[in-house]
Parts: structure tokens; C-alpha cells; sequence
């Protein structure tokens, strides 16, 4: 007789379902499976070394903790390739003091006032590109408005040419691919090295030129800041321009058509929407409800103890930010949009602690401002395919295409 082969741990089928390429397209009843397996949202697989963090409380502290590495992994792999020389300098992957210096040089260039100073320039993109729509007929909603929008913005504040636009919003898909832990498949690798070089070979030199000849925008102001005689070697120009590049296109990118599509099945908020277009805690809720960012890595560089369960040092912390903020326990009714939730921006999709994202305030004008625009302009606008195609990316989650009738 054959002994059956022994099934997985309940908890193992929960973690592995949700990198189940399908789980993109709707990954909350997986989380709420490793929920339900969790004891305070927090779920040990000693056989990965690996903890994942399904509750609030638990990511919000983690991502809080002085123990945790955010860079360990990056750092640990091999530099050879083009792809991992534009990633290690980033300041995503570095911690202490070569994460502050590196944050506090790019901190210095992008401030509120630069960003607030942005509020125009983005209703004079949203306007031009809300013209060009076809107001009868179906369209594309990503390709028309939510990709070309933040890449413009970003691309302006950083001092980068217009005519440049098309391939740095394919570099950025590149990166947020290379950062997402997308499909990793040769065809795919193959693309990101040509793109990684590309992008090296762009802003080769720049960070003297910009030096010597400064022109307006941000590169210019990074190139030239100084902190205690301190300043952005050329490659640290280079990767922390490419990740403001990537970071403020892609969140954005992502969360324009994701929350559109969240209304689309929740009419009632879309009706509210219009009601009160410019509400205060649009941009927030639907940061909550979208979450662009799903997942978050650290590795802990000593022991932690989270909702009573011992973490070891060395072991890695998967954030399940995606889960997190739509944690019952913070957030009732979790799945529903609610304009008037007193507590949305808890929601930890910016992360939170020491890398807590730079560019958070702009993105919030940005989707406060193309949610008003879009609900003042277009009251009877139509997602008609409510099943539309999710890029393979499971941590960096958006829709590759979002067709639309703006006048219903």
C-alpha cells in the first residue's frame, strides 16, 4: 500500500495561495485567510523563516521598529548586474545612517512648498489630458489619464523633458517589475537589464553637468545640495532619481484606475463622490481601499516579540500592507469606502517609520485632484469592463487597462 504524501500546513496553503497568479486580480479573501489562521494578525512559518503580518497593529509596529533592515536582502545580492548596480544605492535599501544621510540630502530638495507649489501645474496636466478623452465613445482610462498624469508631474518637479515621456514610463515599469517581484521570467530579466542601462547610460554624468550648469528642477537642486560637506555621489544621483521617478509614477498610476474601479462597484460612494467632490478624505479612503503598494518587506537584525510571538534576528517580516489596511479591527466595515471614516489615514500605504514615503503629500494632491476633476466633470462616468486585466505584480498591484464612458 502507498502512504499519501503528507499535505502542507494550512498555514503554508494560505501563504503559497496568495502568490497564486490569480490572487492579483482579488487578493482580500486570501488575506483574510492568513487573518483567520494569525494570532493578532501575525502568522510564524518557521520552515521559511519567515513571519507574515496581517493586522494593523503588527505592520504599524514593525515597519516602526529600530530592529528591523529594510535593505538586507538587496544588499546580500550579487552586484553584478546592471539592474542590482541601479538598485543598491537607493535609499529604499539602506538603513541608520547611510539611509538618513541619503534621505536627508533628497528631503532637502523636496519639501512642502515645492510640492504645494505643484497644485496648477497638475490642474493645467489634468485639464489637457481630460480634453483629449473622447466623451462619447469608450476608452482607455490608464493609457488617457492614469499613466501619463504622474509621470508628467514627477517628470516636471525633477527637471526631466517631456519629449523623454514614453521611455521613462516604460523605465519605471521596469523598476516597479524589478522592485515588485513580478514574474521572473528570462524574457522579463532580459528587459529590465536593457532598461536598467539604458536609464545608467541617460544619467551618466549628470550629476556633474547639473553642477556645473544648473538648470530648474529638482536633479538640479539634488545635485547641488549639501549636508555637512555631504553630497550625492553620481551613481546615489543617479538610483534615488530613478526611484523618485518610479515611485511617483507608479503609486499613482496604479491607484487612479484601482479606485475608480472600487467605485465602480460601490455607486453609492461614486454618488457621494459627486455630491462632494472635493471632501477632504477622498485621497486618504482610497489609498486605504487600494492599497497601490500590497506588500513590504524587512529582515529583523535582532530578536522582536509582536502580539506575544517571538520573531528571531535573521529572520525575515513580510508586511501585508494590502491586509493591514482593511484590518476589521481599525477599520470596520473594511471593504466598503467610506468618505466620512474618522480614521482612514491610519491606513499604512505610504508605510510608516524612517522610510515612510517622501513623495506621500504629492500623491495625495495628485489623487485629490483627479478625483474632484473626474467627479465634477464626468457625474455619469462608466467603468464598462469591471473585470479588467491586472499587471503580474503582486506587490506593486494595478490594472494594465481601465475602459471607460465618461458620460456614462
Amino acid at each position: 500500500m502507498t502512504t499519501p504524501a503528507p499535505q502542507p500546513a494550512p498555514e503554508l496553503l494560505a501563504i503559497q495561495a496568495l502568490w497564486h497568479p490569480e490572487a492579483v486580480r482579488n487578493p482580500y479573501p486570501g488575506y483574510e485567510r492568513v487573518r483567520a489562521l494569525s494570532s493578532g494578525g501575525v502568522l510564524s512559518v518557521p520552515e521559511w523563516n519567515a513571519t507574515f503580518m496581517s493586522g494593523h497593529a503588527a505592520n504599524s509596529a514593525l515597519l516602526r521598529s529600530p530592529a528591523v533592515r529594510s535593505g538586507s536582502m538587496i544588499a546580500q545580492a550579487p552586484g553584478d548586474t546592471e539592474a542590482m548596480r541601479l538598485l543598491k544605492p537607493m535609499m529604499l535599501f539602506h538603513d541608520g545612517a547611510g539611509h538618513a544621510r541619503l534621505r536627508g540630502l533628497v528631503q532637502a530638495a523636496f519639501t512642502p512648498r515645492v510640492v504645494a507649489e505643484q497644485r496648477e501645474l497638475v490642474r493645467a496636466m489634468l485639464a489637457e489630458l481630460l480634453k483629449a478623452l473622447p466623451r462619447e465613445a469608450e476608452t482607455d482610462l490608464v493609457a488617457g489619464l492614469a499613466a501619463p498624469l504622474p509621470a508628467r508631474v514627477i517628470m516636471h518637479m525633477l527637471g526631466l523633458h517631456g519629449d523623454d515621456e514614453a521611455r521613462f514610463i516604460r523605465w519605471t515599469q521596469s523598476v516597479a517589475d524589478l522592485l515588485g517581484g513580478a514574474d521572473q521570467s528570462a524574457e522579463l530579466m532580459a528587459r529590465i537589464e536593457t532598461d536598467a542601462s539604458e536609464m545608467r547610460e541617460y544619467f551618466r554624468g549628470l550629476a556633474d553637468e547639473l553642477r556645473a550648469s544648473p538648470r530648474p528642477g529638482l536633479l538640479s537642486a539634488l545635485a547641488a545640495t549639501e549636508d555637512g560637506g555631504e553630497r550625492l555621489s553620481s551613481d546615489e544621483l543617479l538610483s534615488n532619481a530613478v526611484l523618485l521617478l518610479a515611485a511617483g509614477h507608479e503609486t499613482t498610476s496604479n491607484l487612479i484606475p484601482g479606485g475608480l474601479l472600487e467605485l465602480s462597484r460601490q455607486p453609492e460612494a461614486w454618488a457621494a463622490l459627486v455630491e462632494q467632490p472635493d471632501h477632504p478624505n477622498v485621497a486618504d479612503e482610497l489609498l486605504r481601499i487600494v492599497s497601490p503598494v500590497q506588500y513590504d518587506g524587512r529582515t529583523l537584525a535582532e530578536p522582536l516579540t509582536l502580539q506575544n510571538i517571538p520573531l528571531p534576528a535573521g529572520s525575515h517580516a513580510q508586511l501585508m500592507l494590502g491586509a493591514a489596511n482593511r484590518d476589521p479591527q481599525v477599520f470596520p466595515e473594511p471593504d466598503r469606502i467610506r468618505w466620512e471614516r474618522p480614521n482612514s489615514a491610519r491606513h499604512l500605504a505610504f508605510a510608516a517609520g524612517a522610510h515612510y514615503c517622501l513623495g506621500a503629500s504629492l500623491a495625495r494632491l495628485e489623487i485629490r485632484e483627479t478625483f474632484s476633476a473626474l467627479a465634477t466633470r464626468f457625474p455619469g462616468l462608466r467603468v464598462t469592463d469591471t473585470t479588467p486585466p491586472f499587471k503580474t505584480n503582486p506587490v506593486l498591484r494595478g490594472v494594465t487597462r481601465l475602459n471607460v464612458r465618461l458620460n456614462g
